[in-house]
């Protein structure tokens, strides 16, 4: 059987650790193989190891794809029933795929450079968010590389990078105004 590879992005070594020893104190044996799998993936933030290698996957079939190849408008189309009137994230999706669409988005409407403290960032997200997690999508950003902090977390910075197709064409439409308006196969192109 071979193994697939799954990375683990740890943004904070410190709360991970206090997670993981947690967890294994509070096991009444060692743990198996899959079970220490899935307390290093409940470590590192997901829900299980399952949880893990979904957005591993998603985040690489993303990240894959040729800078010119057409965007997926019905994930495109998914994403955008989740932002409002104003352009603010009502919801978290439960689709990895989605959300990191909707990731995108956010990180878009960021201003570039850094010099933010958790405290800014978070206001930051806040305003472009309906459900109150700004820790949620700044742990999530961090680890797709949307957002680097230091160590310490007093500083983020946005990370420039070109989005993927889907990502592009989510904020074009969200840019152009509301988005419940139908996607056309061509709108965002230029």
């Amino acid at each position: 059987m071979t193994r697939d590879t799954i990375p683990l992005p740890v943004a904070d070594l410190s709360a991970f650790t206090r997670a993981l020893a947690r967890q294994l104190t509070e096991a009444a044996a060692p743990p198996a193989h899959q079970s220490l799998m899935n307390m290093l993936a409940r470590a590192g933030g997901f829900r299980n190891l399952q949880h893990l290698r979904a957005s591993a996957q998603a985040a690489a079939r993303l990240e894959a794809r040729p800078v010119d190849e057409p965007a997926d408008h019905a994930l495109v189309a998914r994403a955008l029933v989740l932002f409002d009137e104003a352009g603010r994230l009502t919801r978290w999706p439960a689709r990895r795929s989605v959300q990191i669409l909707c990731l995108w988005a956010l990180w878009a409407q960021l201003a570039p450079g850094g010099g933010r403290t958790e405290r800014e960032i978070s206001a930051a997200l806040n305003a472009l968010h309906d459900f109150g997690d700004a820790a949620l999508l700044r742990r999530d950003m961090v680890m797709l590389g949307l957002l680097r902090r230091t160590p310490d977390c007093t500083d983020y910075a946005r990370i420039e990078r070109r989005p993927p197709p889907e990502a592009r064409a989510l904020i074009r439409h969200l840019a152009r105004g509301w988005p419940g308006a139908p996607i056309r196969p061509d709108a965002g192109r230029r």
